[in-house]
């Protein structure tokens, strides 16, 4: 099943079930947000996917993925980890960071308040910053009980999501000795239009992971199209790290963190701050700058045949 929301004036949206190829849409029956879903998920999900079904022949008005909110326009909860291993032992090395201690997930909590529509420009107050985009595949769950093991954590998955978790890079290093956590360097992250069930991917659900490239690009040039799979900890896992010492409410949002394969130098990456750190050890210093407003990234992910999934993130940066 397919799910979006539309701009009907109110904060949350309206709810639309789409069609496979994301030509058709219609609003949800019997729920009105996706949050109120998330909540009664298997009292309403059995009609949506019979609607789902329905739409998928044909029913339905046109859909115009670049006119979508994200699919939750706010949320009581967004997590955000840091699963790609290639990522974070690059920044250690490049940014002389302490190791990150093992057999455990890193993990922080974000702004929930505001998610980004796929399409809308990023207002952001200074170019000085270090503007940077982080792809990221994500899920959203259920009410998930504290203490809940990562194999029973695999069932409240109920949604898979791409996102561009936005990050400060000359701020962040400032807020991180703090020790207090990041405030001003993580401002609103985007989300892709449609939020998909894990049973649209087929074969590339796999490990509770998403076997799938992230296509990124920046002004109009290829940037990376790293592998999901790669994960150190799939997002069961992150979801028991999670609940460990508190119950997770319906709707929560957790992200994978940047996605990174080992072999980054040729197939590229999923933010700016990477590939600088590769030039760091390749050259002795970074070449690429971080963006500048007017600049314009995409983010896409498909199917191995080429389909649709999640639609597009399309965004410039802009002074705010």
């Amino acid at each position: 099943m397919k799910l979006a929301t539309l701009n009907d004036g109110t904060p949350d949206g309206r709810l639309h079930v789409v069609s496979t190829d994301l030509t058709r849409a219609e609003p949800a029956e019997g729920v009105q947000t996706l949050q109120a879903l998330m909540e009664d998920w298997d009292g309403l999900s059995p009609a949506l996917e019979a609607q789902y079904a329905r739409v998928n022949q044909g029913t339905g008005s046109a859909f115009e993925p670049e006119e979508a909110l994200a699919p939750l326009p706010r949320a009581w909860q967004w997590l955000d980890g840091s699963a790609y291993d290639s990522h974070g032992d690059l920044m250690q090395k490049v940014f002389k960071l302490d190791p990150s201690p093992k057999g455990r997930p890193l993990m922080y909590q974000g702004m929930s308040h505001q998610f980004l529509a796929p399409c809308e420009d990023v207002p952001l107050p200074t170019e000085e910053d270090g503007i940077d985009f982080e792809g990221e595949f994500g899920v959203i769950c259920d009410a998930v009980p504290m203490g809940t093991s990562a194999k029973d954590a695999r069932a409240h998955i109920r949604l898979l999501v791409q996102i561009n978790d936005w990050s400060l890079r000359t701020v962040a290093p400032i807020e991180m000795k703090t020790g207090f956590g990041w405030i001003q360097a993580k401002p609103a992250c985007s989300i892709a239009p449609i939020a998909v069930t894990p049973d649209e991917l087929g074969d590339a659900w796999r490990d509770a992971r998403v076997d799938l490239p992230l296509n990124v690009t920046l002004n109009e040039a290829s940037f990376g199209a790293a592998e999901g799979y790669h994960m150190s900890y799939g997002f069961d896992e992150l979801l028991a790290h999670a609940a460990r010492t508190r119950k997770l409410v319906a709707g929560t949002v957790l992200g994978s963190g940047t996605v990174s394969n080992e072999n980054f130098r040729e197939i590229g990456s999923s933010c700016i701050a990477e590939r600088r750190g590769i030039e760091m050890l390749d050259k002795g210093a970074p070449e690429t700058p971080y963006m500048a407003f007017g600049d314009h990234v995409e983010m896409e992910c498909t199917l191995r045949d080429g389909s649709n999934l999640f639609g597009k993130i399309s965004q410039r940066v802009v002074q705010g």
